[in-house]
């Protein structure tokens, strides 16, 4: 009775999160690309005081969402497992929020700035990511162009806030930054994204750790994407191609079509000129034999 019990009320929390999912779904998704787009501004040119308390707000929403469902899931564990890239989108602002960069700021504040800057970067895109699978499927040639599409011009806003001039500074590389290298402006760094996704490269590498390594996951998302989008769209032209063929392919598939009829005409009157041959052979022994058998009855 008990199990029996427990089992009913698993399989109750398990519709109630389903249908909190189904009713929080469509704010969730407009909240993620503005969350998104809050991180791309801040990273470029930084968020004014408006700006921070909607980014702190969408940032409750989101926490808020997930104690709601944690609570209700019937497997916390296998929750926490599942959403593991979320819970720690939820972690990072939350050093921003209690104001822990005081606490370390004679301890490499920036480069400590720089590693969680990537990592909001990354979790944030995991949950945009995740939307934008939840919206198109996880099939299909335009749901790889939109994840790309996103994930450069992010990723380009994180390069400019990592490879700037500054932060090269910052980061002990002054010689590189006085003669001028880095990424100046979010120009650059989209057209330095933009050449990395499409495996082409760029004359410039990054000198900074989080750079690198943000360069790095990028090189293999080309590397593994971007061939496929490529064929895609090459076999979509030659399929186009094919469809509307030049007359001069279609006066030679109308000789095609000719000789084969042609062809099929000769065999069948090959078959036929045997056949007649072979009744006026057949016709022509019993006229030889008729004049024998009556000399014999004679």
């Amino acid at each position: 009775m008990g199990d029996k019990n427990h089992h009913t009320l698993k399989n109750g929390r398990s519709k109630l999160l389903e249908q909190i999912n189904t009713l929080t779904d469509k704010p969730m998704i407009i909240l993620s690309f503005v969350w998104l787009g809050l991180l791309i501004f801040d990273f470029i040119r930084g968020l004014n005081e408006p700006l921070q308390i909607l980014n702190y707000t969408i940032w409750a929403l989101f926490v808020l969402d997930f104690l709601i469902e944690i609570t209700i899931a019937p497997n916390k564990l296998h929750y926490l497992r599942k959403n593991w890239l979320t819970a720690s989108s939820l972690v990072i602002p939350a050093l921003r929020v209690f104001r822990i960069f005081q606490i370390i700021r004679f301890l490499r504040a920036g480069h400590i700035a720089r590693t969680l800057g990537l990592l909001r970067l990354l979790t944030s895109l995991n949950r945009t990511v995740y939307t934008v699978a939840h919206i198109m499927g996880r099939h299909g040639v335009g749901y790889l162009i939109a994840l790309t599409t996103i994930i450069t011009f992010a990723s380009a806003a994180a390069m400019v806030r990592f490879e700037s001039p500054d932060a090269l500074r910052e980061a002990g590389f002054v010689k590189f930054a006085e003669a001028g290298s880095g990424l100046h402006n979010y120009g650059d760094a989209l057209w330095w994204t933009a050449m990395i996704m499409t495996t082409m490269g760029s004359e410039y590498w990054p000198k900074t750790a989080e750079g690198r390594f943000l360069g790095w996951l990028l090189s293999l998302y080309a590397f593994a994407i971007f061939g496929y989008i490529t064929a895609t769209i090459a076999s979509y032209f030659i399929g186009q191609d094919k469809g509307k063929m030049t007359p001069d392919d279609g006066k030679e598939s109308t000789d095609a079509a000719a000789i084969q009829v042609l062809r099929e005409e000769i065999a069948a009157l090959r078959k036929h000129m045997e056949t007649l041959l072979l009744y006026d052979h057949e016709s022509s022994s019993k006229l030889n034999d008729t004049p024998d058998k009556k000399g014999n009855n004679g």
